[in-house]
């Protein structure tokens, strides 16, 4: 249990069971050599480091990170083949979270997890009973940046993360905005607000309020100081669309 926390360094809760636990179970029996005497092995049933089974566990920085690890695979597998870029993105991500010992364990784990078969719809599924909803938002917008890493559209991967979005139970409005963020088009700025071209000025600036206060870093505040960071790049994007709409409609 020590080399567990060793890894993830910012607290486990409800992570630690489920269909979560049971992929970071195998992948420590093979990191530590756990297997050996069954101390990580997952069967379907109770699994060694307890179960989710309270609706009441408050997501920890841990949890998400665990959640992020295994959704991360789940994406970069989805094209059947996983890239460098896609790895030097994760790798990026982390070392600027949790510093460079954290991210090197943390790539560690995301290699061995790269092996194990992901029940996509059991793992999701656990998150959203977990997770509050602006975390989850949170997590998508992570999974578009894997996909994007190497600036090109991966339609496998977009439609995986369309999959786990709509398992996550993310509204098809809150997917479209954080998509409109990494794949822009001429109505990009529009779907980041969540309204449309034909929208008025009024409704614009109501959209923009609606969205910077669904997307404010202070939302994952919880999460630590680590993750507030990484949501301010989503707060930015919105207010970007933002100033955007401004100027070519000469709004003030």
């Amino acid at each position: 249990m020590a080399k567990y926390g060793k890894w993830v360094g910012l607290g486990l809760g409800w992570a630690l069971g489920g269909p979560i636990g049971g992929i970071l179970g195998l992948v420590f029996g093979s990191m530590y050599d756990g297997m050996q005497g069954g101390n990580y092995e997952y069967t379907g049933g109770a699994h060694p480091y307890g179960s989710a089974t309270s609706g009441s566990r408050r997501t920890q920085p841990g949890d998400f990170a665990a959640s992020m690890v295994v959704l991360s695979a789940a994406v970069m597998k989805a094209d059947g083949k996983v890239l460098k870029s896609e790895l030097d993105f994760v790798k990026s991500f982390f070392h600027q979270q949790f510093g460079e010992k954290l991210a090197t364990e943390n790539m560690l784990v995301l290699r061995e997890v790269l092996k194990q078969e992901i029940n996509v719809q059991m793992v999701a599924q656990q998150i959203r009973q977990y997770m509050d909803h602006s975390s989850r938002l949170q997590l998508l917008h992570f999974l578009f940046g894997i996909s994007k890493a190497d600036g090109h559209v991966h339609s496998k991967e977009v439609e995986e993360i369309r999959r786990i979005s709509n398992f996550l139970g993310i509204r098809t409005s809150d997917f479209d905005s954080i998509k409109a963020m990494f794949y822009k088009d001429v109505y990009s700025s529009y779907k980041v607000l969540g309204t449309t071209p034909d929208a008025n000025e009024e409704e614009i600036k109501k959209a923009y309020r609606k969205m910077a206060t669904k997307y404010h870093p202070d939302k994952v505040s919880h999460l630590g100081e680590e993750f507030q960071k990484a949501a301010k790049e989503k707060f930015q994007e919105v207010q970007a669309a933002y100033e955007q709409i401004k100027k070519d409609r000469g709004m003030k």
